[in-house]
C-alpha cells in the first residue's frame, strides 16, 4: 500500500501530491532553512523526486551554490527544497502538509546553528550538522 502526501500553500493557488513512503523526517536548524523561511527552525521529509507533483508551477530560487527551493508565487509560502548533487530527491516543508501530525520529525540536524533560545526537545536525536547516512 502506498503512501499519500499532500499539501500546499497558505492561499490555495498551489497544491501538490506525492506518492510513496518519505524519509528523512527531520527539523532543520540551518542558516539557509531560517532565512528562506523566515523561521527559527524548518520541519522538512523528503520524497522521490518523480513521485511529486504540482497542480501549479511554483517559483524556484537558488538559496545556495548547491539548492534551489520553491515557494508559492502568491502567498510566499516556502514548500520544497531540492539539492542539485540528490537529483533523484526532494524535500517538502512539513507545516505545508495537509496533514502535518502524521509525519512528526525523527531527529534534528544542524543544530550547532540553532538559534540559543530554541530549547530542542527530548527523546529525538540531534546532529551538529547534516545527518550521516
Amino acid at each position: 500500500m502506498s503512501t499519500t502526501i499532500s499539501g500546499g500553500c497558505r492561499c490555495g493557488a498551489l497544491r501538490y501530491a506525492a506518492e510513496g513512503e518519505p524519509w528523512n523526517l527531520t527539523v532543520c536548524h540551518c542558516e539557509d532553512c531560517r532565512a528562506t523561511a523566515g523561521a527559527p527552525m524548518v520541519g522538512w521529509l523528503t520524497v522521490r523526486r518523480e513521485a511529486c507533483r504540482f497542480t501549479a508551477a511554483p517559483s524556484w530560487f537558488r538559496s545556495s551554490p548547491r539548492a534551489e527551493r520553491a515557494f508559492c508565487p502568491s502567498c510566499g509560502t516556502a514548500l520544497a527544497y531540492r539539492a542539485d548533487d540528490l537529483p533523484d530527491e526532494i524535500d517538502l516543508t512539513l507545516a505545508s502538509l495537509d496533514d502535518p501530525e502524521r509525519f512528526p520529525p525523527r531527529d534534528h540536524v544542524w543544530v550547532s546553528r540553532r538559534l540559543s533560545w530554541v530549547a530542542l526537545p527530548p527523546g529525538l536525536p540531534c546532529h551538529p550538522q547534516a545527518r550521516v547516512s
